[in-house]
């Protein structure tokens, strides 16, 4: 019997081990805006999903919600649950604290962001923040973080330079190490490489591939290109909605949902 288009694609892979699942999630920006409508979706573990959708679809709206990036702005409310495992946390939880849930689950954003600190300060902000002041403790962490994102060999010998001394490629894989020190759950990379050059973009995407067999890793991209390459899993969504998803391959070749197949297909987005 084919798929009923008016249903989510959630194609069951529950032999997967589940690192996090959002359950009926409902986001509504202070205006009373609704931007993501009961979104139901399985996170694997060490596993790279990818979200696409045109703009304005709600992808970074959900991506951060798993930090609760939008508890910076009040009014925004969330109903639902995230939930992480294996403890089953709910992320947007009101009992959840949002600075804790953030060094739990770590992001990097769209454009490099480093803070006007030196190279090693970067790196160590998310330590500080826990608590940990034992030099020894930071240094190891600092140079294991940097070495996970590939800078380590390029930095190693300048790292109380300024972080703006370095290219935008290398500020992103600084960004990238600076989200991984605190050694989060789930990593969150929201358009990671589109202000990059092919080259920085290629670097990026070999990191990616190689940090998601060790850390979950959720990312949102315009370039369906880019989740082919990189990701095992991949939603759709369109207009708050999640609607389809599945293994990345039979999603780009197989769509079972009609918008999907008109949207990898070049006819809106």
């Amino acid at each position: 019997m084919s798929p009923d288009p008016s249903e989510p694609a959630l194609a069951a892979h529950e032999d997967a081990p589940l690192r996090a699942r959002v359950e009926r999630l409902n986001f509504f920006y202070a205006d009373g805006t609704q931007a993501l409508r009961g979104i139901d979706m399985p996170i694997p573990d060490r596993q790279i999903t990818a979200m696409i959708g045109p703009s304005g679809c709600g992808k970074s709206t959900l991506l951060r919600c798993f930090n609760r990036m939008h508890d910076l702005y009040p009014g925004n409310r969330y109903e639902g649950r995230i939930s992480l495992f294996p403890e089953g946390h709910n992320l947007v939880g009101a009992e959840m604290d949002p600075v804790m849930v953030r060094l739990r689950i770590g992001m990097v954003f769209q454009k490099p962001n480093p803070f006007p600190k030196s190279i090693y300060e970067n790196v160590a902000a998310g330590l500080r923040v826990r608590g940990i002041r034992n030099r020894a403790v930071i240094d190891a962490a600092v140079e294991q973080a940097l070495r996970r994102a590939a800078l380590w060999d390029e930095v190693k010998d300048r790292l109380t330079r300024s972080a703006y001394d370095l290219s935008g490629g290398q500020q992103q894989r600084l960004c990238i190490a600076r989200a991984l020190a605190p050694n989060p759950e789930i990593l969150l990379l929201d358009e990671p490489t589109s202000a990059l050059d092919p080259i920085a973009t290629a670097r990026i995407e070999d990191l990616v591939q190689e940090l998601g067999r060790e850390i979950t890793i959720l990312i949102v991209t315009h370039n369906m290109q880019q989740a082919a390459r990189i990701s095992s899993r991949t939603a759709f969504m369109y207009l708050g909605e999640l609607i389809e998803f599945g293994p990345t391959e039979r999603l780009f070749t197989n769509p079972t949902h009609p918008k999907t197949e008109q949207y990898i297909t070049g006819r809106y987005g």
